[in-house]
């Protein structure tokens, strides 16, 4: 068999996410043409995806190395594997050449680039704004869009389709489940149209039941997707997806409904013009920061994240079980490991050598980072016995844990966005910093819903105060938790059911704006 036969293997198998065997054809591929570029590159998706997130930095390199056509992407997910394998000086590094290489593109290009990867680590709203620009011109380049049709006042329920890959067992999913049950299913036609696969999971079957009709759209091609949404008349189509691993804006570029919208998945603004609004709230989306959007800003009243006050709310496990010391201090810093960089890193570690007894806290999101992250602990003077590593668990387990924690340490410049709201449901206190990008103000909008906005700091050095100081203090603690424990049964941030009305309400008015519009507006 050919290097060409047994690349597109590779790619086939990772389509079906059997990387494990998609890594065998890569390798055999290569033996046979070592200087293939693209085989290259997709061995490292397929290592990133099994958790190898710096073999997959050095195959990205390597494909540049080799002049990969796409440049600026394999770029970005170089930068973001050195990120997510704590490896600093060299994210750094790439970061710059990243930046360097954006710089040399002419405004208004169509670009091949992640606006993931600027979304969660750049502070500069209007650069990500940029950046989802020249991503959403290449992607409008290659859409096929349907002809043009207008939003058009009509008898009966308002139909509500939500386009996603993620109708499984995953984060999305989990926050918003509880809000699609809860729709008033007389005045609102909900479809959940799914480009995932069927995971079997439990949450697949509570999403199935919880909307009129679930498209299952799995291995159906962008261009057969919008012509299935225009067959079934949507009037507003919701991406909970945006520019994330197995985007769907090809098919929103296709323009298959009169209303288009950006909501809950994506950190930020689509750059989309084919894309209307932008859901938000005050605090994430204030309209002071419309310029940090190509949408137009659509605010619900309290937080733009739903969550599912069914979920399980598992009693604490003891600490032994959790492999924590039983009379440390435990700052939880439960991150996917590209949030923290090397200044959040030095905080934390700061923080240890102010408080007496503290132990951080960590998950052990992929096989780099316990290494990366102890030897840096060492350069600050910190041992590693005040570090505890976390495995990822299913979630009713991962709850229990992290009722063990004193203090959940959010990150910057992309706070902890489900996680937060796992701690805070799980009654431990989070302290966080207010950016100006989407990504750094979720901690902010989440803590005001549950009324501990003193949480809330603006600088680096206000966070590390506050952090001390509850440490400190034991009975400031105790009396968060109280507030957490009513704010569960009062707060909106756990109501799915009132979050259904106000997003339903949303929905209502948008409609009827974009009814009102002169033809080629909303």
């Amino acid at each position: 068999m050919d290097a060409a036969t047994l690349t597109r293997q590779g790619v086939a198998l990772q389509g079906q996410g059997r990387h494990p065997q998609a890594l065998q054809c890569f390798m055999q591929s290569l033996a046979l043409k070592i200087d293939d570029a693209f085989t290259h590159f997709r061995l490292g998706v397929s290592f990133r995806d099994c958790g190898m997130k710096l073999e997959a930095a050095e195959c990205f390199r390597t494909a540049l190395a080799l002049k990969l056509p796409d440049e600026l992407f394999a770029r970005g997910l170089l930068a973001y594997m050195e990120r997510e394998g704590c490896r600093w000086a060299s994210a750094e590094a790439e970061w710059r050449a990243l930046e360097a290489a954006l710089d040399a593109q002419p405004e208004g290009a169509a670009l091949q680039i992640n606006p993931f990867v600027h979304a969660v680590l750049s502070s500069d709203p209007l650069r990500i704004r940029r950046v989802a620009e020249h991503y959403a011109r290449f992607i409008q380049r290659v859409a096929k869009p349907l002809p043009p049709v207008r939003a058009k006042a009509h008898a009966g329920p308002l139909r509500i389709a939500y386009l996603s890959a993620d109708f499984q067992q995953h984060a999305t999913a989990q926050l918003m489940v509880q809000m699609l049950e809860a729709h008033d299913r007389a005045r609102f036609e909900v479809t959940l149209l799914s480009a995932g696969a069927d995971d079997g999971s439990a949450m697949r079957r509570r999403l199935k039941r919880a909307c009129h009709r679930f498209e299952d759209l799995h291995g159906a091609t962008h261009e057969a997707m919008a012509r299935r949404i225009r067959a079934l008349g949507i009037d507003i189509l919701v991406d909970v997806k945006g520019a994330t691993d197995g985007t769907l804006l090809p098919v929103l570029a296709a323009r298959p409904a009169p209303l288009q919208l950006n909501w809950l998945a994506f950190p930020g603004t689509s750059g989309a013009d084919f894309i209307d609004y932008v859901i938000g709230d005050p605090i994430v989306t204030p309209l002071s920061n419309a310029a940090h959007f190509s949408e137009k800003i659509a605010q619900l009243p309290n937080c733009y994240q739903p969550n599912d006050a069914q979920r399980a709310r598992p009693a604490a496990l003891p600490r032994a079980e959790a492999g924590l010391p039983e009379g440390a201090f435990v700052l939880c810093g439960f991150h996917q490991s590209f949030k923290i960089s090397r200044e959040v890193f030095a905080r934390w570690c700061e923080l240890l050598k102010r408080i007496p007894g503290a132990v951080l806290w960590l998950l052990e999101w992929n096989a780099n980072v316990r290494e990366s992250l102890l030897a840096a602990a060492a350069e600050h003077g910190v041992a590693a016995e005040r570090f505890v590593f976390a495995p990822l668990l299913p979630l009713e387990e991962h709850l229990a844990r992290l009722a063990c924690a004193d203090i959940f340490l959010d990150a910057w410049p992309c706070n902890a966005h489900t996680t937060a709201g796992e701690a805070l449901w799980m009654g431990v206190p989070v302290v966080t910093i207010l950016g100006e990008t989407f990504a750094q103000r979720v901690g902010a909008s989440l803590l005001h819903q549950v009324g501990l906005d003193e949480l809330v700091c603006t600088s680096e050095e206000a966070y590390a105060g506050t952090i001390v100081a509850l440490a400190e203090d034991p009975s400031r603690r105790a009396a968060l938790r109280d507030r957490l424990e009513r704010a569960r049964s009062a707060s909106p941030l756990f109501d799915g059911e009132r979050f259904a009305r106000d997003i339903e309400a949303l929905y209502q008015d948008l409609w009827a704006r974009a009814c009102a519009a002169p033809a080629g507006a909303n």
